[in-house]
């Protein structure tokens, strides 16, 4: 595993982004886990988180985009970061889109989209927080490609979200990332995956952050929720 990986779960759990208990997804399941992106609020965490991303895009996609696209709400400041973080750690001016809930009908950058306003020619990286079951790609997706004036005149190079929770997606056996993979066509990446959580927490009879109890109940979830691959 890479090095900014292992610091990137580390961090996380510092940040109290990611948490052990007992939590009730929007979907109704039960985890024993759980990710909350809206909890980076300082500006030092900011910087970092940016830096993940921005590595771990580098990794995946290289530098083969020109837009970072994030979906309102949390994709706002993790696109703006990450934008900031890919010009320090790689000399290359990558521009922040997002899309706003409600179109503004006024000013000079009235429209449904804020930051730079994507057209043809450009080369997107979607950017969020974490994916469970690929339902906020549906909304996103369409709203990219409204902004195109001949088909396939915007190209989507991928999706990165923070965390691959490595479960099934609402009505598949398959994780989330794959189904979008398939359905849209473009890769769907992941900072980490909970399997690399787990190897990184957990060590086998010590209290660590992960203990012997709390992976039981991980290992219990995935036997039901978790994907094939």
């Amino acid at each position: 595993m890479e090095q900014y990986k292992k610091e990137f779960i580390d961090f996380m759990v510092e940040c109290n982004v990611l948490k052990f208990g007992s939590f009730t997804l929007k979907s109704g399941r039960k985890s024993p886990f759980f990710m909350n992106a809206g909890a980076y609020i300082t500006g030092s965490q900011l910087e970092r988180l940016g830096e993940f991303y921005a590595k771990a895009i580098h990794d995946n996609f290289g530098d083969d985009f020109d837009v970072l696209f994030g979906p309102a709400y949390k994709g706002i400041p993790l696109s703006v970061a990450t934008c900031i973080a890919y010009s320090k750690l790689y000399n290359k001016e990558i521009k922040y889109c997002a899309d706003r809930k409600e179109e503004k009908d006024h000013g000079a950058d009235k429209g449904s989209l804020l930051g730079y306003g994507i057209k043809d020619g450009d080369r997107v990286v979607i950017i969020e927080d974490v994916t469970t079951s690929g339902k906020s790609i549906e909304e996103t997706y369409p709203k990219i490609k409204a902004q195109e004036t001949a088909p396939g005149g915007i190209k989507i190079v991928g999706e990165i979200v923070s965390l691959n929770r490595m479960e099934r997606a609402a009505d598949s056996t398959k994780s989330a990332l794959q189904v979008i993979s398939e359905k849209y066509g473009f890769p769907a990446k992941a900072i980490v995956s909970m399997k690399e959580v787990v190897e990184t927490l957990y060590t086998p009879g010590k209290n660590g952050v992960i203990t012997d109890e709390l992976k039981k109940e991980i290992d219990a979830y995935y036997a039901e929720w978790g994907a094939d691959f």
